[in-house]
């Protein structure tokens, strides 16, 4: 599945309106960034920001679970927006 930088970014708002809705995790994801309430509000129209915001969901397979099924996706469609975001092309070094 390829997803146009336009849908990845979409896509990317989703899952961080996801997280600003989670209680338990949101306060994990601005631990381990260091990302503050401004930036979180600010943010959401760099895709740089977006990426990171994927690449954190990504660690743990429960949370992408969670988040896809709350928003009907498949679960590799986290994987897909990231390769779209700045960052996210497959490095082949064959």
């Amino acid at each position: 599945m390829t997803l146009s930088v336009e849908q990845a970014e979409i896509f990317a708002l989703e899952a961080l309106g996801w997280l600003l809705g989670n209680e338990e995790l949101l306060p994990v994801f601005m631990g381990s960034t260091g990302v503050g309430a401004d930036e979180l509000r600010g943010n959401g129209g760099d895709p740089a920001f977006l990426a990171s915001v994927l690449d954190f969901l990504m660690l743990d397979d429960a949370w992408v679970v969670g988040f896809c099924d709350s928003v009907g996706a498949p679960y590799d469609r986290p994987m897909a927006a990231r390769m779209a975001l700045p960052g996210g092309a497959q490095v082949n070094w064959t």
